[in-house]
């Protein structure tokens, strides 16, 4: 494949992040308004409301697991271990994450998180597996 494909789930779930700081920014924007809390809180992260810590922990999170994410898609584009099928697995993956920051920032309801954060921890450990078989078992 070797194409920018590889790519374009990384830039989707860029486009996740982004979405997140604005919807923390709105969402602390509000609470502060309503006062619910005051805005020197957010110096040091104090007693921050539940419609702002889900969201600020979703962010979070957005800089753990897909950091490796990133990293495999970087190392499948360079190594032309890239294909079809590891290009969808970076859509399920990232499709996955869209999900989990959905739950996350509503019901924040684990029964529904957890099961979407295996799944994608599962598609991602599959793209790694791929890369090494394909290092490993070199073709040409």
């Amino acid at each position: 494949m070797t194409g920018y494909q590889m790519f374009w789930p990384i830039i989707a779930h860029v486009a996740l992040v982004y979405f997140l700081y604005v919807l923390l920014a709105y969402r602390r924007q509000n609470l502060v308004q309503a006062g619910k809390v005051r805005r020197s809180n957010y110096r040091e992260n104090r007693d921050e409301p539940p419609e702002g810590l889900f969201v600020k922990n979703c962010l979070a999170n957005q800089f753990e697991l897909p950091v490796i994410f990133y990293a495999c898609c970087v190392l499948l584009y360079i190594t032309e271990a890239d294909n079809l099928a590891v290009v969808v697995l970076a859509w399920l993956f990232v499709a996955l994450r869209y999900l989990h920051a959905l739950v996350h920032v509503t019901s924040n309801d684990l029964r529904y998180r957890s099961p979407l954060f295996a799944a994608g921890y599962v598609v991602l450990g599959c793209m790694w597996l791929w890369l090494a078989v394909w290092m490993a078992f070199p073709s040409g």
